[in-house]
């Protein structure tokens, strides 16, 4: 079965109608049809939401999160001793954003693609770790 990582810029592309929706919709319909297991970090639901919070206010802000719920997302609310080693490495090896460390350690620890559009943080990463990339634009 695959696995996909969402990271925030992956989940926005969609909410937002944004380039590169297309990419993660079809991560989506796999997982509806069962071929795919798609898992998001909470640290990276986090981003999501209170980008949400700022653009939209509280009351649509909990009105998406709660449809976001109704995904095929598995969100994994857990600092597993795994994940916090890696995303610690990884962290002070790249100048890499709190959040996003844990979708790169989620993504090595799951065995998972990584669903991203954030070439400013990751680009330099690309090749240099056992992460599998998809730029969704």
């Amino acid at each position: 079965m695959k696995i996909y990582i969402l990271d925030a810029c992956a989940l926005m592309a969609v909410l937002y109608g944004e380039k590169g929706a297309k990419v993660v919709k079809s991560a989506f319909d796999e997982a509806d049809r069962g071929i795919a297991k798609i898992i998001m970090h909470k640290a990276n639901l986090l981003e999501v939401y209170y980008d949400l919070l700022r653009s939209l206010g509280k009351e649509k802000a909990d009105s998406i999160m709660f449809e976001i719920k109704k995904r095929p997302i598995e969100i994994n609310a857990e600092i597993t001793d795994e994940i916090f080693v890696k995303a610690g490495q990884l962290k002070s090896s790249y100048k890499i954003s709190f959040a996003d460390s844990f979708a790169l350690a989620q993504s090595i620890v799951s065995g998972g693609a990584l669903l991203t559009s954030d070439h400013h943080e990751f680009d330099v990463i690309e090749g240099k770790e056992n992460i599998n990339f998809i730029w969704v634009r």
